[in-house]
């Protein structure tokens, strides 16, 4: 998960560094920032816990920001992110969070981010946006320059990002703040949290039940020391938030989808509502339209291997006869499937479930086959 620091950077703190460092994390250098890989209890327990009560993750690292228009129109932001993204933005509601991609001109993913439509009073107009740490720079100046003179972005550097996910955490937030029991899925709300105001979404990012808290960066070690002191909830590193969302099947930027991966090659046409489809009018169109209705010639899929031994990023994955086929993007032991899995491309003929592969580890085929996605079942309110 570590991702190597700019020798010329020192690396950032997010504001709940110091209770990390606290409570015995092991910090490592991720995306330009000293972060959390684990806690003394590990990985494998940090897993575990988040699947059966409720994990915490510090996630301030996340690119948090406004696009507004100076009309103050929904419609107007609206069209100017949607020729940004394949998402429907104009049909948003005020609260609902959507998930969609920068795509580059030629259909390859730029980054993947959330979308939400700002709710509180005098402010539907606006939306608020949240992208990967490593790449916020520069999604924030490929926005900017492509924005009408009447939308602007607004940075909120000073914003910090809680996740809190697993079966527990929906009684632990409404003992907090009642309202957030109902909280539909993929919506949000400006909602105070034990005495401190936040914007919560009830999303998140291991496929378990969870919820997303924007807060004031001042305000964000009280809420995670409020939260830490609930005997469901413990502190979650970085490795085990990378075997949560591996097993849920979700994308890492970077690794599962790049500049040179589409939408649809990665399986998310469902993040693609049907008139943006249909209408197009955002980067890459055209090769996504043809994608959808040709089908791409390599997709996403997920493998399990038969084995105890991991594939990791980068295996080259081959018929059992040895004709290569794709490439592994993302793989490790996931410890609620109890067995190593992985997702990769590969090519059209080689991706239906059940088909029997090869993934050459140190040079030696480890016999796999493709698997339905996800690994462990997602269990989001509905």
């Amino acid at each position: 998960m570590a991702e190597p620091a700019r020798a010329d950077e020192p690396l950032l703190q997010t504001p709940l560094h110091a209770e990390h460092v606290a409570q015995g994390a092991r910090m490592v250098p991720f995306a330009g920032y000293d972060m959390p890989v684990q806690y003394p209890t590990g990985i494998l327990t940090e897993h575990n816990w988040t699947r059966d009560h409720a994990g915490l993750f510090d996630v301030s690292h996340m690119g948090q920001a406004f696009l507004v228009a100076e009309d103050g129109s929904h419609e107007t932001v609206a069209r100017a992110l949607e020729a940004l993204i394949p998402a429907d933005v104009v049909n948003l509601k005020p609260n609902q969070q959507r998930y969609s991609q920068l795509l580059a001109d030629d259909g390859g993913i730029l980054d993947d981010l959330m979308v939400t439509r700002v709710g509180a009073p005098g402010h539907e107009g606006w939306l608020y946006l949240v992208v990967n740490a490593s790449m916020k720079d520069q999604d924030y100046a490929h926005i900017e320059a492509r924005l009408p003179k009447s939308v602007s972005l607004r940075r909120k550097d000073d914003l910090a990002l809680i996740a809190i996910q697993g079966p527990s955490a929906a009684a632990v937030m409404a003992g907090k703040a009642p309202a957030l029991a109902d909280l539909p899925f993929m919506m949000s709300a400006d909602i105070t949290v034990d005495g401190i105001p936040c914007h919560v979404s009830r999303s998140g990012y291991t496929g378990e039940d969870g919820y997303e808290i924007s807060v004031e960066a001042g305000d964000a070690a009280r809420l995670w020391q409020a939260l830490c002191a609930h005997p469901e909830v413990k502190p979650i590193g970085l490795g085990a938030r990378d075997s949560l969302r591996l097993e849920a099947g979700l994308c890492l930027y970077g690794h599962d989808i790049d500049t040179t991966t589409s939408p649809v090659e990665a399986g998310l046409i469902w993040s693609i509502q049907k008139r943006r489809r249909e209408e197009g009018g955002f980067p890459g169109a055209s090769r996504v339209q043809r994608e959808i209705r040709e089908g791409a010639s390599r997709v996403r899929v997920g493998i399990k291997l038969e084995g105890r031994a991991p594939a990791r990023e980068g295996a080259v994955i081959t018929t059992p006869d040895g004709r290569e086929v794709g490439i592994v993007t993302s793989g490790g032991f996931g410890p609620t499937v109890n067995g190593p899995v992985a997702m990769g491309y590969v090519t059209k003929d080689a991706a239906a479930v059940g088909t029997d592969l090869h993934l050459v580890v140190r040079g030696k085929p480890l016999a796999a086959k493709v698997a339905a996605m996800p690994f462990a079942p997602h269990r989001y309110k509905r």
